[in-house]
């Protein structure tokens, strides 16, 4: 069986067309032609904006003339990570799925089900002729994982509806109505190198097979972060071994907990068997901390050639005092929506270029409340500046406010209601969605947010539960025909 032989038959051909065109963020110039070319090739009135976003849009159907139009969004780029011991070329092959026990794997990278599965449903209701609805405008945007930049750019006059249904939610069941909004920080350093000292032994420290995840829906679940863990260990070493520092490298991408992370490391040979018997023991230590969260830790370490130059230890020092300093994690919960993570902070990738001697250091600040957000972004500020470095932010983007009274919030319930007997939950996400800036430029949009359940995004082990798909569907087709 592949994905195509699955049911609702007409979305899952759409997803497994979207798995076959490359669609890196920054990069997504091969997904908008196929966009643009799926539009003439089914005679769909569409439009695109100097950003590089799409929209496609379907007349009403009879009756439904006069209803208000609905846009359907969701962003056509994907998070691109794979497994280091996969080879794979995210900007010219297509994903590899995978059925297993009820859910669609890719094989050893990101399934792109975020937001790719959204895109198929948005695809399937323009293809859908036995569908009742008012007008539709499809809204697929460029870039929400690296920058919201296709949210940001939006042209003029590609949107009229007054319902905007965001199709990027990852839990089936559960309606969301609010969104955390965010800013990233880069900081950057150069560092004083020198000769290596006589006498020493390198060796490379690695950690790895962390779950990683979303570093927003994620942050809650209590996972490692490896770059947090390799710069704990080496804040000891340096108490007890004379360590030289060559290079340091941990996690990619700003939005996603890294998994994985290296560093190649010297001390004076007569100490490196005890120097790798510690960091084993250390090894052991955090899989016992984090047994409950992490079940394939794995810590090991192996010989490393000697590099041309290491680390000056001030500059050392500095480094690793900023490192353990940086606050990770959850920084405060909510009191107005309780089990909400209200602001979070990761520390997402560590970078040396060692031609030039320059550490990248990437955080990403996430709150629902503006000002909370901000804070967030001046104590990581501060303790880099504390350690000499130069730091910038993104321009940042917006939250979504809830609006419990909305009357698309209340159809969208009742749809739910009356189609599985159930009452779905309403929350917000501590993850950003693009609502909160479609609200700037749209104010009078009302706005909710659902989709099947997802697993894993941001990380190879990404999965789509195949029998929360057909649920999505149905509640979306019920939502379109509703909606007065």
């Amino acid at each position: 069986m592949t994905i195509r032989d699955l049911e609702p038959k007409l979305i899952w051909e759409q997803f497994d067309d979207i798995t076959r065109v490359p669609r890196p963020s920054k990069k997504e110039e091969k997904i908008i032609a196929w966009l643009v070319e799926f539009a003439k090739k089914h005679n769909i009135e569409y439009q695109t904006d100097a950003t590089g976003n799409v929209v496609m849009r379907k007349a009403a159907t009879p009756g439904y003339e006069s209803r208000p139009a609905v846009i359907l969004q969701s962003h056509m780029d994907m998070v691109c990570e794979k497994n280091s011991n996969v080879e794979f070329d995210f900007e010219n092959d297509p994903i590899t799925t995978v059925i297993r026990d009820g859910w669609v794997y890719a094989d050893g990278t990101t399934l792109g089900a975020d937001c790719g599965i959204g895109m198929a449903a948005a695809l399937a209701v323009l293809l859908d002729e036995t569908l009742e609805h008012p007008a539709i405008e499809a809204l697929f945007t460029v870039d929400e994982e690296t920058g919201l930049t296709g949210a940001f750019g939006l042209g003029e006059g590609m949107l009229t509806g007054k319902y905007l249904v965001n199709l990027d939610s990852e839990d089936e069941g559960e309606l969301f109505i609010g969104c955390a909004g965010g800013v990233d920080t880069v900081a950057r350093v150069n560092y004083e190198s020198e000769e290596v000292p006589e006498g020493y032994t390198f060796v490379r420290l690695e950690i790895g097979d962390l779950l990683g995840g979303h570093s927003g829906d994620d942050i809650d679940k209590g996972r490692a972060n490896s770059n947090k863990l390799m710069v704990r260990f080496l804040y000891n070493a340096i108490d007890k071994f004379q360590v030289a520092l060559a290079e340091f490298d941990g996690g990619n991408l700003r939005n996603a907990i890294p998994r994985e992370a290296y560093a190649i490391v010297g001390v004076p040979s007569a100490e490196v068997e005890d120097f790798e018997e510690r960091y084993l023991e250390f090894g052991q230590m955090m899989m016992e901390e984090f047994k409950h969260t992490e079940p394939r830790m794995r810590f090991a370490v192996t010989d490393a050639p000697k590099p041309a130059k290491v680390m000056s230890n001030d500059d050392l020092c500095y480094l690793l005092l900023a490192l353990v300093g940086l606050p990770n994690g959850v920084l405060s919960m909510s009191f107005a929506m309780p089990g909400l993570v209200e602001t979070s902070s990761n520390l997402a990738s560590v970078k040396f270029n060692t031609e030039e001697n320059e550490i990248v250091v990437t955080t990403s600040q996430r709150s629902s409340v503006e000002s909370a957000k901000l804070y967030a972004a001046q104590t990581i500020e501060s303790v880099f500046y504390l350690a000499g470095f130069d730091v910038e932010h993104s321009d940042g983007y917006p939250g979504w406010a809830p609006n419990p009274e909305s009357k698309l919030l209340a159809e969208t319930v009742q749809c739910y209601r009356d189609l599985f007997a159930a009452e779905p939950k309403v929350r917000a996400i501590h993850a950003g969605l693009e609502c909160g800036l479609f609200l700037e430029k749209y104010p009078h949009l009302e706005m909710v947010s659902f989709g099947p359940t997802l697993r894993g995004v941001h990380s190879p082990d990404e999965r789509l539960e195949i029998a929360t798909v057909d649920k999505f569907w149905k509640l979306l087709v019920e939502l379109l025909k509703r909606i007065a």
